[in-house]
């Protein structure tokens, strides 16, 4: 065993040192590109002012949702099945039955009002966005900072991690700019095919350009850490910093090599014990729960149009299917619970007004072609997996996310890693989740950056 160890260690250094060879070769800058979105062919000039915008409801609206509920066609879960087959029906009729007689809609709108919202025209596209600035303090530096969200979240899930991030931090504080993706919630659907992470990115720079800003920070999770990577790469000469919390690396030839020589000499190839404990079973942990997980993309990344009719049409239908990511996601050992763990990290109320967001737009099926988009060509083979990011980089790596990325890992696309964090706790819903502990490494690296 130990011959075996030994050459697969020589093996891995050759490899390592042959990989940062190919890495230096990699260009440095992702183009930016260009892109129409909207109706019909492009004009000749666009509107390019920022409008107030104030989200709405009506009595009409909510008494279809309420007609829609009440003519819900229920099926009958298998005894003891829990979550293991999907979103339990008996739970369901549980958490139906508090959006139809208790949540209240009209409070909720308010309570997304209390933010300032705005629309802009991007690429043929009205993109949504909410802006934050902080209170007025004498000698406080103010830092732009845009989060993204990805599926199936919302520009929503940052509303509690927002306070805490325009605080005062020793004198400075954030002005946070928090867009929905097109196609997501408020911001308009794309008209054209090909809309994919690289074209939100360089949406999302002409935003902060038309806002005014030229150095900025980004963070993101989901679809949000691939967009924001995205923008770092297409304009590293405006991003101060780049922190994610869902880390997307190419798995290669140094990842292998990991996961071969990781369990016995994990040290050899860069994996901590915390790595270890995380990783390893590899088989178990990284393919069945990933195979267990995935369905949803698979339909999404081939036929969204399909299963999008469905849950468009069906509330009930539309807050199962989303639900249940949020159960799983957070922590996979909730699949053994009746109700799903669901709230025991959140409320029903913050659950169903992210619903709510997907539901009043009728924009589950524009959200869920975003797979198939970005997952038409062979990820590691996209422009962006061939050019590595070098700004200032945060990974918050938390417990509970669908897959483990050591920062050895990392490494191999992001090149300039300030600050590595174990998360103590908390799944792939961060900021909805743990939102004191994400903002807390935000401000950590930040801080780092800045010398603060």
């Amino acid at each position: 065993m130990w011959k075996t160890i030994l050459i697969g260690s020589a093996v891995a250094v050759g490899g390592i040192l042959a990989y940062k060879l190919l890495q230096r070769r990699k260009p440095k800058v992702l183009p930016l590109g260009q892109g129409w979105w909207g109706k019909g062919t492009k004009p000749m000039s666009e509107d390019d002012q920022i409008y107030p915008f104030r989200i709405q409801t009506s009595d009409e609206e909510i008494e279809d949702l309420h007609a829609r509920i009440d003519r819900t066609r229920y099926a009958d879960s298998l005894e003891e099945s829990t979550f293991q087959y999907g979103f339990n029906s008996t739970y369901l009729k549980r958490v139906v039955s508090y959006w139809r007689n208790e949540f209240d809609w009209r409070k909720q709108v308010d309570v997304l009002n209390n933010y300032p919202h705005f629309k802009t025209k991007i690429e043929g596209l009205d993109v949504h966005f909410v802006h934050v600035r902080p209170p007025p303090s004498k000698n406080q530096k103010i830092i732009p900072l845009m989060l993204v969200h990805g599926w199936p979240g919302s520009f929503y899930e940052f509303y509690k991690i927002l306070p805490l991030l325009t605080q005062n931090h020793d004198g400075f504080a954030f002005e946070v700019i928090c867009p929905s993706i097109p196609g997501y919630g408020y911001s308009e659907a794309p008209y054209k095919k090909g809309f994919d992470s690289l074209a939100a990115a360089r949406i999302f720079l002409t935003l902060m350009e038309r806002l005014g800003f030229d150095k900025f920070y980004l963070q993101g999770g989901d679809w949000g850490s691939l967009i924001t990577t995205n923008m770092a790469q297409m304009k590293p000469d405006c991003v101060k910093g780049l922190h994610v919390n869902m880390i997307m690396v190419a798995r290669g030839f140094k990842q292998l090599l990991s996961i071969i020589i990781g369990p016995y000499l994990p040290f050899l190839v860069g994996l901590t014990r915390e790595d270890v404990r995380r990783l390893f079973p590899f088989f178990q942990k990284n393919v069945v729960e990933i195979l267990k997980e995935s369905g949803y993309m698979h339909i999404q990344a081939t036929k969204p149009d399909t299963a999008g009719c469905a849950v468009n049409d069906s509330p009930v239908g539309l807050a199962a299917y989303i639900l249940e990511k949020f159960s799983t996601w957070t922590d996979r050992k909730y699949r053994d619970l009746a109700d799903g763990g669901l709230e025991r990290k959140y409320s029903l109320e913050d659950l169903l007004t992210n619903i709510m967001i997907y539901w009043t737009t009728g924009c589950i099926t524009s959200s869920m072609r975003f797979y198939k988009e970005n997952l038409q060509r062979d990820p590691d083979s996209r422009e962006d997996a061939l050019i590595g990011v070098t700004v200032p980089t945060g990974l918050a790596a938390f417990p509970g996310e669908l897959l483990h990325t050591p920062k050895s890992w990392g490494e191999s696309r992001y090149s300039n890693i300030y600050s590595y964090t174990y998360m103590q706790r908390g799944g792939h819903f961060a900021a909805f989740e743990e939102p004191q502990l994400l903002a807390d490494d935000i401000v950590r690296f930040v801080k780092k950056v800045e010398k603060l």
